[in-house]
Parts: structure tokens; C-alpha cells; sequence
């Protein structure tokens, strides 16, 4: 199975840098709606066997124009959320963002037991966030291309953990609103990585090199940013 792991739109809280991971969760910028319109055309030489999204708003969002341009309906998939921030929830301090960052960049050097305050640790993402993967590939066959709307953090970590990359290589993996992982195989016998796209698979017009974009920031940037006031 082909799956791309796409990011959802752009969000006001990506632009301020506000760690927004709880449910219902913010909606689109007006450059978010713009490049959830250009991933049709983006993806356009892809035969597409399925669309799934979180059950946050802004990957639904972000799924409706590719969706609708295929005359499909983007299944709604547990599991896919982004890594909780738990009692960090919309705060944009250095220190939220340093403790975030840190639990994250963790996990990408395979320390799972790390957590949020108040969120959950690694082992914990990884069991709902594979699960969640593997209860959409039982939907297909094996060389089915599909589409799945998820956040910045659980797709660089997700990638990484499945796909069994070098933590140099995972830390240095970022990715903007609608860029994507491509990943090909299945639960069964894995996960190899074929594309990373860092940028807006619509092209850079639409990557906002302003934005605070902490979620999808790399290990590496996180680092530094955390040292930035605000």
C-alpha cells in the first residue's frame, strides 16, 4: 500500500506558535483553505483508494477539496490525532515549547517513556497511532493508494518509528502545512519510507516562512526556537 501521511492546512495557532492538539481544535487560515484547494491539482497523477482524516477540524478541512474533486467522503479515523500536549494545551511560552519539543525529540531517539504533563508517553502514541493505520490498510489492497490527514508531530514521529530511521535522520525531518510522508508497505511487514515532502505539496507559494509553526518544526528546530523569546 502506498500511504501518504499528509499535514493538515495552515491554523491561526500555527501562526502564533500555540500548542493546539485537544479536540475540536482551531479551524483554517485563509492561506490554510488555500492549501487544502491546491492538493487536488498537487496529487493530481495519484490514483486515490481512500481519504481519511483525524477528528480534529483542520484535517477535515484540509481533506474536503481533495475529496470532493475524487467524489469521495474523507473517513473520519480515530487515532490519528497529533501528540497531546496535555497540561501545555494553547500555551505558546519558550518553556511549553521546550517541554514539548523535548518529549518529542525523545521519542525519535527511542525514548518512549517520556510524556507531556498531563498527555501520554510515547508507547502509549504509538499503540493508537499504529493501530489507527492498520484499521485503515484492513480497508484496502495491498497496492491501493491512500490518503490520510494527520498533524506535524504524530507524522514526523509516526514516520520515523515505523519507517525505522537513523535519530540523526528523524531530528532533522520537519514538514509545513500540507506537506506529507510517503511511506509504502503495510502492518504486516512494515513500513519503508520512499518521500518526504517538507514543503506544501501545493509548491512554496504557500509555505508562510513567518508562521511559529512549532508542531512541525524538527527536532533540531525545536531545539533552537525553544532559546527564542517571543
Amino acid at each position: 500500500m502506498r500511504l501518504y501521511l499528509i499535514r493538515h492546512g495552515q491554523t491561526p495557532y500555527n501562526v502564533t506558535g500555540a500548542l493546539d492538539t485537544a479536540f475540536p481544535g482551531a479551524g483554517l487560515t485563509e492561506l490554510g483553505h488555500a492549501q487544502a484547494r491546491a492538493l487536488p491539482q498537487a496529487l493530481a497523477r495519484e490514483s486515490v483508494h481512500g481519504i481519511y482524516a483525524s477528528p480534529l477540524v483542520r484535517t477535515q478541512l484540509t481533506a474536503a477539496p481533495l475529496a470532493e474533486s475524487w467524489g469521495m467522503r474523507a473517513e473520519i479515523q480515530d487515532g490519528l490525532e497529533e501528540v497531546a500536549a496535555g497540561e501545555l494545551e494553547l500555551r505558546a511560552d519558550e518553556e511549553a515549547v521546550r517541554v514539548y519539543a523535548t518529549c518529542v525529540a525523545a521519542w525519535l531517539e527511542g525514548d518512549l517513556d517520556r510524556g507531556t504533563p498531563g498527555g501520554t508517553d510515547g508507547h502509549a502514541f504509538f499503540a493508537r497511532y499504529e493501530n489507527a493505520v492498520r484499521r485503515i490498510a484492513a480497508n484496502h489492497a495491498a497496492d491501493d493508494t491512500v490518503m490520510v490527514f494527520s498533524h506535524g508531530a504524530a507524522i514526523r514521529a509516526f514516520t520515523a518509528y515505523a519507517a525505522g530511521l537513523a535519530p540523526e535522520v528523524s531530528a532533522e525531518l520537519r514538514i509545513r502545512n500540507t506537506g506529507a510522508s510517503l511511506l509504502e508497505g503495510d502492518p504486516r511487514d512494515g513500513w519503508r519510507l520512499v518521500q518526504w515532502y517538507a514543503e506544501p505539496l501545493g509548491g512554496p507559494d504557500l509555505l508562510d516562512t513567518a508562521a511559529h509553526d512549532v508542531t512541525g518544526d524538527s527536532a533540531e528546530d525545536e531545539a533552537d526556537d525553544s532559546v527564542l523569546e517571543r
